[in-house]
């Protein structure tokens, strides 16, 4: 059975950082690609990051490039995703997500595998 438990989430000033974890069970980062997604009040889940190591690719949504970086420790089997200069626009409930494939997807349905979610406030 595959399960991922994120964690992390928080209050932070805008320009602050703030690390997520994702801890995976049930699956290898060899075999799925793993990614981040996020959802704010009143809009639809956006797929922040992911992370394919079979493909040795990592994607970014535009609005987060150069800011946030998504990596894993397969000894840990562990996904984090660090998030530096957070604006309020950040602010959302974070979910790590995984498809039922090596290679990353664009879109929430492609994600048969989700954690819990972790929230995220940005203060101005």
């Amino acid at each position: 059975e595959v399960q991922l438990q994120a964690s992390g989430g928080g209050l932070v000033q805008a320009g602050g950082s703030l690390r997520l974890s994702c801890v995976a069970s049930g699956l290898t980062f060899d075999d799925y690609a793993i990614a981040w997604f996020r959802q704010a009040p009143g809009k639809e889940r956006e797929r922040v990051a992911c992370l394919s190591e079979t493909d040795g690719t990592t994607e970014y949504t535009d609005s987060v490039e150069g800011r946030f970086a998504i990596s894993s420790d397969n000894a840990k089997n562990m996904v984090y995703l660090q998030m530096n200069n957070l604006k309020p626009e950040d602010t959302a409930v974070y979910y790590c997500a995984a498809p039922s494939h090596y290679y990353c997807a664009d879109y929430a349905d492609d994600y048969h595998y989700w954690g819990q979610g972790t929230l995220v406030t940005v203060s101005s």
